[in-house]
């Protein structure tokens, strides 16, 4: 019994237009599903992803409207690690950041950087030999591409209090400074770093969750090992793209054990992913109630190969529903 490496990575906007931009935009990522928070359905949750929406390349956005900033400290992951083809592509994201106004710093052969709200994020050429998982973008050539992630980076005083969890129930495997979970086909690193003085604020540019991936037979035997481990985890719990269960590990970042499907094409087709607002069928009811109050967002269909044909005459507005 495997984890499939990262699943997604869950993180909190206030500005979900500037979001948007900056992710699907100057990143070159597809939103992949427009949807709402289902503990919370008057606010968003916004996945963007490859072409096919995979687990492995899932980073995803509750929209908390005019949040304030947030800081990470100690039980949170503070840093996003990407995987990209090469170093020529490593020199292509310094330049396209740079053109948009983005600073980034070479550290060694890796490159850093903070989205608009300060989420930090760290490109890096991959050595893992899986397969890449890239979106196809009007201005990202596919070669230069981010293919999905590498792993993250959380705050912990004292990280060996989590080794016992991290090890025997979950089957994380040390590698040098950090742990990897993989599986058949794919893997990811964990690893912490000494916090902050500061204790750490949830806001917006800071990560919520990383989740982890199951296969849909294996998930309720993680459960019992995670409870074997002296873990609280919640029952599982529907999310409709896939099943879920959450609890904190010892250094306190929140897990999610979120299954490999059934996957965003559960209810719109591939080639629409992320074009309309996606309310799975227990809220389809609060439509009328949900969509006017979420915040209009740029048209994606601009940013996706071929996705507006030639003499397009549809609505000015920039936002779809």
């Amino acid at each position: 019994m495997q984890l499939e490496g990262i699943h997604h990575i869950t993180a909190i906007t206030g500005d979900a237009p500037r979001n948007v931009d900056f992710y699907a935009r100057v990143l070159g990522l597809r939103l992949v599903k427009k949807t709402v928070n289902q503990d919370d359905p008057t606010i968003y949750h916004l996945f963007y992803g490859d072409e096919r929406g995979d687990p492995g390349l899932d980073l995803t956005f509750f929209e908390y409207p005019g949040a304030s900033p947030g800081r990470a400290g100690e039980g949170m992951v503070h840093r996003i690690g990407w995987r990209v083809a090469s170093a020529d592509a490593i020199g292509y994201w310094a330049d396209r950041l740079g053109d948009e106004g983005t600073p980034s710093e070479r550290v060694g052969a890796r490159l850093r950087f903070r989205d608009p709200e300060g989420l930090e994020h760290e490109l890096l050429v991959d050595e893992s030999g899986d397969d890449p998982l890239v979106a196809d973008h009007v201005e990202v050539p596919r070669e230069m591409a981010l293919q999905g992630f590498d792993g993250v980076r959380a705050y912990a005083a004292q990280p060996e209090a989590s080794r016992a969890l991290l090890e025997r129930a979950m089957g994380f495997e040390q590698r040098s400074e950090a742990w990897e979970v993989r599986g058949r086909r794919r893997g990811s690193l964990y690893a912490y770093d000494p916090p902050p003085a500061e204790r750490g604020v949830q806001g917006g540019g800071t990560v919520h969750h990383v989740a982890f991936a199951s296969t849909v037979e294996d998930h309720e035997a993680w459960r019992d090992r995670v409870i074997g481990a002296e873990a609280r985890p919640t029952p599982v719990i529907d999310r409709f793209y896939f099943k879920s269960i959450y609890f904190r590990e010892p250094s306190g970042v929140l897990f999610e054990l979120a299954t490999m499907g059934p996957g965003f094409t559960a209810d719109e087709p591939l080639e629409h992913l992320g074009e309309k607002l996606s309310l799975p069928p227990a809220f389809e009811h609060m439509r009328e109630q949900v969509e006017p109050r979420l915040t209009p967002l740029p048209d994606i269909r601009q940013w996706r190969p071929r996705a507006v044909p030639s003499g397009y005459t549809g609505p000015a507005s920039n936002s779809i529903s």
